[in-house]
């Protein structure tokens, strides 16, 4: 019986890359969008890439930041998925290598328990191109899932996980049930199920 359902965030449970689209609008699109793609097929180190691209954005006005997440585009499936789960009394909980400035306007919209990202440091209205927060590295994910289930007194066997990049590995390590949501390739070899539609509703069909 599944207790706790951990969900990565970008391209997961909304259909984009947040610092992509914070990329786009300062004009550094394509140096972080390539940056973003090493770090999710596994090429570079995820911390080392995550100061790389966050560094792209010193400069940014906060309040462009706060525009650029207002309105993140959900996945297709999210809200229908999240009710089921709900229905299920299934504790939903976000591991995310993005940031929580993006999270916190889709919680209002999926209601889920609990975030866990990181932080664009901000100095009178503007990025100072630095970041910091609960999950800046690989392993990051594991640990925090590790952690709760101590707290939560949760075995492995009682947590699923949906996540599509490298950086989710440590994370599908610490549940029973894991599955690759329109993953890399380097993701899938570690899943139980691979769902290549972008839907999330089609993970009722695994979830028991």
């Amino acid at each position: 019986m599944i207790k706790l359902c951990a969900f990565d965030f970008d391209s997961t449970l909304i259909d984009a890359e947040s610092i992509d689209i914070l990329a786009k609008a300062y004009n550094v699109g394509d140096a972080i969008k390539s940056i973003t793609d090493k770090a999710m097929n596994g090429e570079i180190d995820f911390f080392e890439s995550l100061l790389e691209r966050v560094a792209l954005l010193k400069g940014m006005p906060l309040n462009q930041v706060q525009k650029c997440f207002e309105n993140l585009p959900l996945m297709n499936g999210a809200i229908e998925l999240f009710e089921y789960l709900k229905s299920q009394n299934i504790k939903i909980i976000v591991l995310s290598g993005g940031f929580h400035e993006g999270i916190k306007m889709v919680r209002k919209r999926l209601h889920f328990d609990l975030a866990f990202a990181n932080f664009l440091h901000h100095k009178d209205g503007i990025l100072s191109g630095k970041v910091g927060g609960e999950v800046m590295f690989n392993d990051s994910k594991g640990k925090i899932l590790q952690n709760l289930k101590t707290i939560l007194n949760l075995n492995t066997q009682e947590l699923m996980c949906v996540g599509d990049g490298a950086n989710d590995i440590a994370m599908f390590n610490e549940c029973g049930l894991k599955i690759a949501f329109c993953a890399k390739k380097i993701l899938k070899s570690h899943a139980d199920f691979c769902i290549d539609k972008k839907d999330l509703t089609e993970i009722k069909k695994v979830v028991k």
